[in-house]
């Protein structure tokens, strides 16, 4: 089974990507759900988290204020190493979980810091999906309004576009035409079914 990482920039349109594969029938493992799901309340990640960064970070609902100790990490990068170092070799194991009971000639795995984290075993190819950082700016203030001192952090916090696009195996530029990214997307599920 070819397995393909999925990645990009914030609002690059990662998620819209991913959701035209599903259509096609092809399985996906988005790693961002995973992360949910190790920090609901019960779960050891939670319990790691605010034993590290402090209760501070939990809602009166017993919650992770996600949010809130995102901000803080992205302007604070040690906080940041600290959480990744508590996340992502918790969601990698859940990930490999996840693939080994999948048949499918392909699988498409959402990981929005693929670039950042290095380049998994797992992963056959990788498939960046770009847009031009205006744009990135311009969904983020529409879509999450944030100011931009966060966009900067952000923005500052990921891999920069060439360090992407020289990652690339595979890129689909998503610069909000519906038709060519749908056209793109429908012509690599082709080749990802021939290479599987």
């Amino acid at each position: 089974m070819l397995v393909v990482g999925l990645t990009g920039g914030i609002a690059c349109g990662k998620t819209t990507v991913a959701n035209l594969f599903a259509e096609l029938g092809a399985p996906v493992i988005d790693t961002d759900i995973i992360s949910r799901q190790l920090v609901e309340p019960g779960q050891p990640a939670l319990n790691d988290i605010i034993q590290t960064f402090g209760h501070h970070y939990l809602t009166d609902e017993g919650q992770l204020n996600r949010s809130a100790l995102a901000r803080y990490c992205f302007s604070h990068p040690e906080a940041r190493k600290k959480l990744e170092a508590i996340l992502h070799p918790k969601i990698y194991d859940e990930m490999a979980q996840q693939l080994n009971v999948l048949k499918a000639p392909y699988v498409i795995v959402v990981i929005p810091l693929l670039v950042e984290t290095g380049r998994s075993p797992l992963i056959d190819r990788v498939l960046v999906i770009d847009c031009p950082i205006d744009q990135q700016r311009q969904r983020l203030q529409q879509r999450d309004q944030r100011s931009n001192d966060e966009i900067n952090g952000i923005l500052q916090a990921q891999a920069s576009r060439r360090q992407r696009l020289e990652a690339a195996d595979d890129i689909i530029e998503n610069n909000g035409q519906p038709e060519q990214l749908i056209n793109d997307v429908s012509r690599l599920h082709q080749q990802y079914l021939r290479s599987s």
